[in-house]
């Protein structure tokens, strides 16, 4: 009798001594810096932001273990068109600013969502903690490296691309927790051990395109009236262009000072005796409308496409008689935007 208490006491021992399954929940949660890109007219803009990812599993014991295996996924935003690649930032017009994200500092492996058909690569993360007496914690860091490529005929405005939504980011994982002894890693974040409980982890990416206009060439070609007799008899008129490239949606206006050698209002070329030969610059074909540099009376006016535009002065000398010799002004040429 003595002998089946003994045994059955040692029974109960060792039972007690075996892994026993856990049953505290673990539970993760994210949140993303937003990424902002620096200003950009057409060149390459890169910036990046940082992930952060928490793990919690309640008391288990002394010499609990937990691990999680878990997949971070980022769709196309609620701005981005639907489109993973390209992904795309939107202006107040709706204008597109394509832009990517990545999980690499190459900017290489696009970070895209587990079980999409276009970009399946998301990044996965592993965690391994202790879980003591009064619960266990890790939190991991993961950088998402972001890039605006180079594009062309780009729109001012501000950009954004709002990953807000419930279908714009998704943080999916399985863990697995242990009272003694080293728990096995989940097989992947959907497969083995516990499912835990999805969730997201809204950030926005912003960017920008300034308005901006350049002169193209520079200096502007002159304009040559070329040989005239020494009585002119009729009208002189002659033509260049002034090449503008300006971002979409930039207002411009262009102005013409009066140049080096101007009688009031009339301009006038001038020649090594100091003489003068008066001519005059138009914004248009008939030569109605004065070229001057008053902003909203007598300069020319328009909006930047994003490409270049070529804008004509139309000149004109009209009848006089000027003395022999070689003349010229110089205009400076003023945008404003």
């Amino acid at each position: 009798m003595n002998l089946r208490r003994l045994i059955a006491v040692s029974c109960v021992l060792l039972a007690l001594a075996a892994p026993m399954p856990a049953f505290a929940a673990t539970t993760c949660t994210a949140s993303m810096t937003n990424l902002n890109f620096p200003a950009t007219t057409g060149a390459i803009s890169d910036a990046s932001a940082t992930l952060t990812v928490t793990c919690t599993t309640g008391a288990l014991s002394l010499l609990a273990r937990a691990k999680v295996n878990m997949c971070v996924s980022i769709f196309s935003g609620t701005d981005g068109g639907g489109t993973l690649n390209p992904r795309r930032m939107l202006n107040g017009f709706n204008d597109p600013l394509q832009m990517q994200l990545y999980t690499d500092a190459a900017r290489s492996a696009i970070w895209g969502a587990r079980g999409n058909a276009t970009v399946p690569n998301f990044l996965p993360l592993q965690f391994d903690y202790a879980v003591p007496v009064l619960g266990g914690t890790q939190t991991l860091t993961a950088t998402l490296y972001g890039r605006i490529p180079a594009q062309s005929a780009l729109n001012a405005g501000t950009y954004s691309n709002r990953f807000t939504g419930a279908l714009d980011t998704l943080i999916e994982f399985r863990y697995a927790e242990a009272l003694l002894g080293d728990p096995p890693m989940p097989a992947s974040c959907t497969t083995g051990g516990s499912a835990g409980a999805p969730s997201q982890f809204p950030f926005t990416v912003n960017g920008s395109v300034p308005n901006t206009c350049t002169l193209t060439p520079k200096p502007v070609p002159d304009l040559a009236f070329g040989n005239v007799p020494g009585l002119i008899t009729a009208n002189v008129d002659r033509t260049t262009a002034i090449g503008l490239v300006c971002t979409g949606r930039t207002p411009w206006q262009i102005g013409l000072n009066n140049g080096l050698n101007a009688s009031g209002a009339v301009r006038r070329m001038r020649n090594a005796g100091g003489q003068f030969v008066s001519y005059e610059l138009y914004r248009d074909s008939p030569r109605s409308l004065r070229w001057g540099n008053t902003l909203g009376s007598d300069t020319l006016a328009g909006t930047g496409s994003g490409t270049a535009q070529s804008l004509t002065v139309y000149g004109r000398v009209a009848p006089q008689t000027p003395n022999v010799g070689t003349y010229s002004d110089t205009i400076v040429v003023t945008v404003t935007y």
